[in-house]
């Protein structure tokens, strides 16, 4: 960790094998765990929190200040988790009074140029490819695939298990265990690769299927298709995942099919 050319302050809270490579700058008010690596010209700010084996490339800014007019200095932070790799040019933003943090959960990948914005919360496992950017208070669950260059609008969530095509423009929710794409962002099917790769059952898909053919292709309302998914279906974890999602969507979930004129 004795690096000439960085400049850690004397309060950051560093675990003894941690790398800091040179040109580096790490604020006040900063804790990062063992194991991690920092690559040079990385600038990390007040308020973040790294933990174990993570590795973070040049030119990420880690907990810088919202980009959001409301801001008034208040204490936030940046959790990041355990084994995650922050590619080139990342930046991620400290939270505002809303939730007070931003979170990054364990075990994800967020490539080169991506931004996340303050207040989002990120789950485990997930994917974030080239030039992603998630607006403020944006919710993304676990094992999520965001391909490159999708944009998620403010407020909006992401399920579990989701995939989002590249260069897609996430205006709704998406719930979980699907594929989504198209212009406006629609329902495509079941995230069928992912789910079998996490250990899902051929069974298991095809319930999953069967609740997202009532949803999406049997021209129901929302209301409608989860009476009939809670009267037809047999109650699972994954149903009820579904259902409880939907329900708890404040700016709606993306349609079904998109068929253009």
């Amino acid at each position: 960790m004795n690096q000439p050319l960085a400049y850690v302050h004397p309060q950051a809270k560093i675990a003894r094998n941690v790398v800091i490579e040179p040109f580096t700058t790490i604020h006040n008010n900063v804790k990062i765990g063992s194991g991690t690596w920092i690559g040079s010209n990385v600038t990390i700010m007040e308020g973040a929190r790294i933990g174990k084996n993570c590795r973070i490339f040049p030119g990420s800014v880690i907990s810088a200040i919202p980009q959001d007019l409301k801001f008034d200095d208040e204490e936030t932070t940046v959790e990041i988790g355990d084994n995650v790799t922050i590619r080139e040019c990342v930046t991620i933003n400290r939270g505002t009074k809303d939730r007070m943090k931003t979170v990054i959960g364990d075990d994800c990948l967020i490539m080169a140029y991506c931004h996340v914005a303050h207040d989002c919360l990120v789950g485990n496992n997930c994917i974030f490819s080239n030039n992603t950017t998630l607006a403020g208070h944006v919710t993304i669950g676990n094992n999520v695939v965001l391909a490159g260059m999708v944009a998620v609008h403010q407020f909006a969530s992401v399920g579990n298990h989701a995939f989002v095509t590249g260069g897609s423009l996430v205006r709704k929710d998406v719930p979980p265990y699907v594929k989504s794409a198209r212009e406006p962002l629609s329902y495509v099917g079941i995230n069928s690769v992912g789910l079998r790769r996490r250990g899902y059952t051929t069974e298991k898909i095809r319930e999953i299927q069967d609740i997202y053919r009532i949803l999406f292709q049997r021209n129901y309302n929302n209301t409608q298709a989860i009476d009939i998914i809670e009267a037809e279906m047999e109650a699972t974890p994954e149903r009820d995942e579904i259902i409880q999602f939907i329900k708890d969507s404040h700016r709606g979930i993306m349609k079904g099919y998109y068929k253009a004129n």
